[in-house]
């Protein structure tokens, strides 16, 4: 079984700012700020992994309890291990990166599906380090700033111990919609000035909504995510880090084979569609 560590604070509410609702046109399209996207290609896939953010990645028992089961699905056998670092309500600045790098602490040990301690023999730690900075913080016009400064103190730090940064595109609020293209402005700014990797899962709680509103990928607080909404996430960031399609696989997430189907295509239609020049 793969470890998830969890660092949790208490909650903080944030408020939204009320701004008129932009329409997100046409069925299956993306909100697109005409901004240069990071043209990185997925590398060897990841043996190990660090998912270093907020509440919106330990939702619904955390991504990683997604992203084990898909690994095991696109390759059989691949032996993958990941951690999980979240603090309520947190933004990039909150985070003590170098830390979480230190030997002998963060995936000193996992556990098996049966409960045993394995002791991880690790030459490099983590292959990838994926971040995520709070919800509003990438466009807000106080931590704007903020968020870029620490995108590059990050992405520094990631690569002094050997692991790739790779950024994750968070959602608007299903309230603010306009916040989707604004979120996809700063992150593809920060992963190119960074020549990091931008995991578009912002973009891709778009387009389903575009295809099929009756689903809903939010939590009743309209900023969290549903079980479907983890599941796209987790869904986004294999297509990412992979560079594989996830359409067809059997693990649905505990959601319905037509469901599932529809977020493993909206992932990979999302991927590819952020990756063309």
């Amino acid at each position: 079984m793969l470890d998830a560590i969890f660092a949790h604070v208490p909650k903080l509410v944030r408020a939204a700012t009320a701004v008129a609702t932009l329409l997100i046109a046409g069925c299956g399209s993306l909100p697109m700020t005409g901004a240069a996207k990071p043209q990185l290609a997925p590398g060897t896939p990841p043996a190990s992994a660090i998912y270093i953010g907020n509440s919106f990645f330990y939702f619904n028992n955390g991504i990683v309890s997604h992203m084990g089961p898909l690994i095991a699905a696109g390759t059989p056998g691949f032996r993958h291990r990941q951690s999980m670092v979240t603090i309520s309500g947190s933004g990039f600045d909150w985070h003590d990166v170098d830390s979480y790098f230190r030997p002998g602490a963060v995936g000193k040990y996992s556990f098996t599906a049966d409960n045993k301690v394995v002791f991880n023999q690790i030459e490099r730690l983590f292959d990838v380090a994926i971040i995520m900075d709070c919800s509003q913080c990438p466009v807000h016009p106080q931590l704007k700033p903020v968020f870029h400064e620490y995108a590059k103190k990050h992405a520094d730090t990631m690569r002094k111990h050997g692991a790739r940064p790779v950024f994750f595109m968070s959602w608007a609020y299903k309230d603010a919609p306009e916040m989707t293209a604004q979120l996809e402005a700063e992150y593809t700014a920060a992963g190119r000035a960074n020549g990091a990797m931008v995991i578009p899962a912002g973009l891709a709680f778009a387009r389903s909504v575009a295809q099929r509103p009756e689903l809903d990928l939010y939590h009743p607080d309209k900023r969290h995510p549903s079980p479907a909404g983890s599941y796209l996430s987790a869904l986004t960031t294999y297509a990412t880090l992979f560079g594989r399609s996830p359409v067809g696989f059997s693990y649905t997430g505990g959601l319905s084979a037509d469901v599932a189907r529809h977020l493993q295509t909206v992932a990979w239609d999302t991927v590819q569609a952020y990756r063309q020049p």
